[in-house]
């Protein structure tokens, strides 16, 4: 068993149809999609730069200009957030790391939190931004590039009061001041795959009561939607996302030239249509690639795929969630399958269990549901990866 045992994350009340191969399947799996030894040798080896490929249809390593695919993880441990225990328990990070790695993982997105990363509105935390670059070198010594999502906000306690009671310009010029300092953090790190702005922003359609930059709505604890205004002013939804894009990557070239930029976007609907007003094709000219969140509906099995074609704008596209969160593994392998017409980067979550504590939990009859899901979904990583991700 693992060094860790806190309580299980208990966010996804899905039930489902799970199978449950023996766990030396899984195994062998992990060695055919890594390679056995040969993934010890990658590991060693220097890490290059990740650049968008000569065509702009994907990415490259800058210097090899070798074909990359991203094929990773949304981190997470036991439901925490990873600022949450990074200080006093760094062994486990680092475990954890070299777990997603084992299992084929060659990106993992860490969520930084706004309030964890910033003591006042032109004040960095210096102790956050020195774990931040200790996280880079544990990339680069694993193998494994980071998908930096800046700006967090989800547990609504830990966001400072006076960054809830700005206005919109202050906040604008606080948030640019935060990758500011991540971007002069990571500049020279070979191991970062891309900055994404903010986890699933949204333009606000109508005006929002003082102080209302949350969404409100909770999933495990925890706010993953906010917003980047509370008042339109006349102003175009979309207008509104580009102007907020361009402020934040203009603060983040300022030390960075070269690392991508892209922003988490929450996923196009038959019901919500773009809910979130970052429209594609405006946003597309800003960012060096698109990235969205889509987790198939088991009712509405063609969605997933209209979906991703709205983002077919003529950018690179990484679908930077997706789970078997509302449907079976089957029809999750199906959509990622079929997503290669379009999509050229998969990430799915690890919530710090690796595969032989998943099996050992399954064979003693001790499973949660959430671990189930897990279980299930590693098992389709490993699966999956020598198609995705050759």
């Amino acid at each position: 068993m693992r060094r860790n045992d806190f309580p299980r994350r208990a966010s996804y009340n899905i039930i489902m149809t799970l199978a449950h191969p023996p766990g030396s399947l899984l195994l062998a799996l992990v060695l055919s999609a890594c390679g056995g030894d040969d993934q010890s040798r990658q590991t060693k080896q220097a890490i290059e730069r990740i650049s968008l490929s000569p065509d702009g249809r994907g990415f490259v390593t800058a210097q090899s200009q070798r074909p990359f695919y991203p094929w990773g993880m949304n981190y997470g441990n036991a439901g925490r957030l990873m600022e949450d225990f990074w200080d006093a328990d760094w062994n486990t990070f680092a475990d954890d790391f070299r777990e997603m790695r084992a299992i084929g993982a060659n990106v993992v997105r860490v969520h930084l939190q706004f309030g964890k990363f910033m003591r006042a509105a032109d004040e960095p935390d210096t102790p956050a931004l020195n774990q931040l670059a200790r996280t880079l070198k544990l990339a680069e010594d694993t193998g494994l590039y980071l998908d930096i999502t800046g700006l967090a906000s989800y547990r609504p306690a830990d966001a400072p009061t006076w960054y809830d009671t700005m206005d919109e310009g202050a906040r604008w010029t606080t948030q640019a001041n935060f990758w500011a300092a991540v971007a002069k953090t990571c500049a020279r790190s070979p191991a970062v795959f891309c900055y994404d702005l903010m986890n699933e922003p949204i333009s606000p359609a109508g005006r929002r009561e003082p102080g209302k930059w949350r969404s409100g709505n909770l999933l495990g604890n925890y706010d993953f939607v906010q917003f980047i205004a509370l008042d339109p002013a006349d102003r175009p939804r979309e207008g509104i996302a580009v102007a907020w894009i361009r402020q934040m990557t203009a603060a983040i070239r300022r030390h960075d030239p070269d690392h991508l930029i892209t922003v988490g976007s929450l996923p196009w609907s038959r019901k919500w249509k773009f809910l979130s007003g970052f429209l594609p094709e405006k946003i597309a000219p800003e960012l060096d690639f698109l990235s969205v969140h889509i987790y198939p509906e088991k009712d509405l099995p063609e969605e997933a795929m209209e979906c991703l074609r709205k983002f077919s704008v003529g950018k690179p596209v990484v679908i930077e969630e997706t789970f078997p969160l509302s449907c079976g593994t089957g029809q999750l392998k199906a959509f990622l399958l079929a997503s290669r017409q379009i999509a050229c980067g998969w990430i799915g979550h690890y919530d710090g269990d690796p595969p032989e504590q998943l099996d050992a939990l399954k064979r003693q009859g001790q499973i949660t549901m959430t671990q189930a899901f897990y279980r299930e979904w590693q098992r389709l990583f490993v699966e999956l990866k020598p198609t995705l991700a050759p």
